[in-house]
């Protein structure tokens, strides 16, 4: 079989949301991702750095909707990598000046992540990246993620 070439990336993901204004609310107001073309009140479309987009929003299927029931299938959560842990101290620091609470915050090793819910209940992970030089590894080589916990606040002061 042959392997994926390794600068393959995920482009993009297209949610479905019951209110695209609140979700554009979310994902542009709060985490500060950029409008770049909305469709009426049907679906909009969001990136950072000017991209066409990273995120795709629309009501198509899923207007005035709910989430799906725990114990059913569907996403997990969407992850966005920052830079840099400045960057993520930043985006946390937006978060909780919005009000919004905070599911998880785990140290993996490889990366330091913060878990949060999105208006229609999908997961959001915000995360960092170590450089791989600093990745966990057994004595074979493999790699050793883990989750421990995350000293928030010593993340949080760290924020610009």
């Amino acid at each position: 079989m042959r392997k994926l070439h390794p600068e393959t990336k995920i482009g993009h993901i297209h949610l479905k949301v019951a209110d695209l204004d609140r979700a554009i609310g979310f994902y542009a107001g709060v985490l500060g991702f950029d409008l770049q073309q909305k469709f009426g009140s049907r679906a909009a479309f969001l990136s950072a750095g000017g991209y066409h987009h990273h995120i795709g929003l629309n009501t198509f299927e899923s207007l005035d909707g709910t989430p799906p029931p725990n114990g059913h299938t569907g996403l997990y959560h969407t992850a966005f990598l920052y830079p840099d842990r400045t960057e993520l101290a930043d985006a946390l620091r937006r978060v909780l000046d919005a009000g919004i609470p905070i599911d998880g915050a785990s140290d993996h090793g490889v990366s330091e992540a913060v878990y949060i819910t999105d208006p229609d209940g999908n997961g959001v992970e915000l995360y960092r990246d170590r450089p791989e030089k600093e990745w966990p590894r057994g004595k074979n080589g493999d790699l050793q993620m883990g989750t421990s916990p995350l000293d928030v606040q010593k993340l949080l002061s760290e924020a610009p």
